[in-house]
């Protein structure tokens, strides 16, 4: 799971919200929601970014960390 993912999920529940909670406040799908949470490579930016701005935040560009 992406940090990005973590974050927002344990964010989330940290803000007593469920995923359909989190996707009606921040006008997101549903589905979008699961599918970022679970990590899926594919999503849009600028919805993840919609995402982290529930939680004061914004994806930045970074350098790739080494696995």
């Amino acid at each position: 799971m992406s940090a990005i993912s973590e974050f927002i999920r344990k964010s989330r529940k940290e803000a007593g919200l469920t995923q359909e909670d989190f996707a009606m406040r921040s006008g997101l799908g549903l589905r979008f929601v699961r599918e970022l949470e679970q990590g899926k490579e594919t999503v849009r930016l600028d919805k993840v970014n919609i995402a982290l701005s529930m939680f004061g935040m914004e994806a930045v560009p970074g350098r790739k960390e080494q696995r």
